[in-house]
């Protein structure tokens, strides 16, 4: 199947040839008509698998046709449960948008940042990207009404429900016209998700791709016994001995984080920290440079893995195992994409070892476990 028989217009699958894309994921090609007709949809598939680009594209188009209308507040809300999220769901409206002949303006609000600018820049905004709490802020102070949106998004609505925003969205959900599309994507169908889905979806198209049992293949995974004193010597070994230039640490929490990266900056390895503490300016730029390949070594919590995707990541590394067997698959699947082999290392404690043996069963892989040389 290829993008022209989904129903785009000529303009984006042009935008969709220059940006490399060829043929449509397994969600796109079910995801993109369904939007199309204004069905609301229910997509459960796993990060990376290409559902951000799924509902931008058919929203643009349907945007098109009331576009010319001059609207003092936006027609479309995609809520989101990070400010990286937020950020990188703009980017794809914004990147397509700029093929279309009636221009639609896209706006990314989120905490951590002054509100006053992110006021100043609603005043003709067609899609509003935004986390619930910055919304909820928003709203408070009559800078947003929401009653003119006719697309409501729930993007990774697993995760937001996770992070404790169940009360929020309920909240901005109450605010809105009762008809509307509704379109929500998650990662899995959790309990709190169904309950949401049942309130939120009428009639939906029900998309989900099931995560095929060799998608790991492309990873190779090694785990060593290490103890805890000894994980940070044995990290700046790891790094140095394989010479690794680019590298995504992940700790568990945000005291760790810190911890790692001085540590490695005081041995001479270049190295920024990605958490919820920092300003959204050193977040945004401590990615950027990672990205481009300017930093050697990220060390970021789970909570920021939803924003970092890096087609050709070499290597990932845990310093600490996650709670969530699914947020190790997450983090280790940061490398091996686009058809390019990459290395996930674990360093295990030898109190974690049976918490490693239930992640490793629940994703049906066995790890190579062993001792450090």
């Amino acid at each position: 199947m290829s993008f022209t028989s989904l129903g785009l217009s000529t303009a984006l699958l042009e935008a969709l040839v220059n940006q490399n894309f060829t043929v449509p994921t397994p969600i796109q090609q079910t995801a993109i008509p369904a939007i199309l007709n204004k069905k609301d949809v229910l997509g459960i598939a796993k990060t990376g698998s290409g559902k951000t680009a799924g509902y931008v594209l058919p929203i643009l188009m349907n945007l098109q046709e009331t576009a010319g209308v001059k609207n003092r507040h936006a027609n479309v809300l995609v809520l989101v449960p990070t400010r990286e999220l937020a950020e990188q769901v703009k980017d794809v409206f914004k990147t397509f948008s700029k093929a279309l002949t009636v221009p639609i303006k896209t706006l990314a609000v989120y905490g951590g940042v002054s509100i006053n600018p992110q006021m100043m820049a609603l005043q003709g905004v067609n899609v509003l990207v935004a986390t619930p709490g910055r919304l909820l802020e928003l709203v408070e102070s009559n800078a947003v009404h929401l009653s003119t949106i006719e697309t409501l998004v729930l993007d990774e609505a697993d995760k937001m429900l996770n992070l404790g925003f169940k009360e929020e969205v309920n909240r901005i959900i109450s605010l809105l016209p009762k008809k509307r599309q509704n379109i929500l994507f998650s990662a899995t169908l959790s309990d709190d998700l169904q309950h949401i889905h049942q309130i939120l979806l009428h009639d939906p198209v029900v998309i989900k791709i099931e995560v095929e049992e060799d998608s790991l293949d492309l990873i190779n995974q090694i785990a060593y016994i290490v103890t805890d004193e000894k994980k940070g010597p044995f990290l700046r070994h790891l790094i140095n001995h394989h010479e690794m230039k680019q590298v995504l640490v992940f700790a568990s929490s945000v005291h760790q984080v810190d911890a790692i990266v001085n540590k490695l900056r005081k041995n001479n390895i270049d190295a920024k920290a990605v958490h919820s503490k920092k300003s959204q300016g050193a977040r945004t730029e401590a990615l950027s440079h990672f990205k481009s390949g300017k930093l050697r070594v990220l060390v970021a919590t789970d909570l920021m893995a939803r924003g970092i995707d890096i087609n050709f990541l070499p290597f990932v590394i845990n310093y600490e195992l996650p709670r969530s067997p699914k947020d190790y698959i997450h983090r280790i699947g940061r490398t091996g994409r686009a058809d390019t082999p990459g290395e996930a290392i674990s360093m295990v404690s030898p109190n974690e070892l049976p918490h490693f043996e239930v992640i490793q069963k629940k994703m049906g892989k066995k790890v190579k476990t062993t001792y450090p040389v």
